[in-house]
């Protein structure tokens, strides 16, 4: 059995830390501008959550389900309903589950969007 040579060792030690070093403190990675169908379950839920209150305030249905359209390919509806799931698990105060809930109940209430036929 042949016994690694201690500067191969000490190469990989010195590149490891080299490479942390630089990726951590000298050039970290800088999320600017990102989709909101990229965040996190509690990021989204606090997004579903501004376009509830934006909704309360401003009763403009079509506009709460354009941003929640910016979420991914799922119904807004079905975006409602994961938030206040979420919501519920994690303690959110009754006043924003209401808003949610509010919120759902109006998405539910469109008709569903028209399907684009092919030829």
């Amino acid at each position: 059995m042949r016994i690694i040579p201690s500067r191969l060792v000490i190469g990989l030690v010195l590149g490891v830390a080299t490479g942390l070093i630089y990726g951590w403190i000298i050039s970290p990675v800088e999320y600017i501008n990102t989709a909101p169908d990229s965040l996190r379950a509690d990021y989204r839920t606090d997004y579903v959550l501004m376009v509830a209150q934006a909704y309360a305030v401003e009763d403009d249905l079509e506009l709460a389900q354009k941003r929640l359209a910016a979420l991914g390919p799922e119904p807004p509806s079905e975006a409602a309903v994961q938030a206040i799931q979420y919501a519920a698990e994690q303690g959110f105060s009754q006043a924003d589950i209401e808003a949610l809930r509010q919120l759902a109940l109006g998405l539910r209430s469109l008709p569903p969007p028209a399907e684009i036929g092919g030829p």
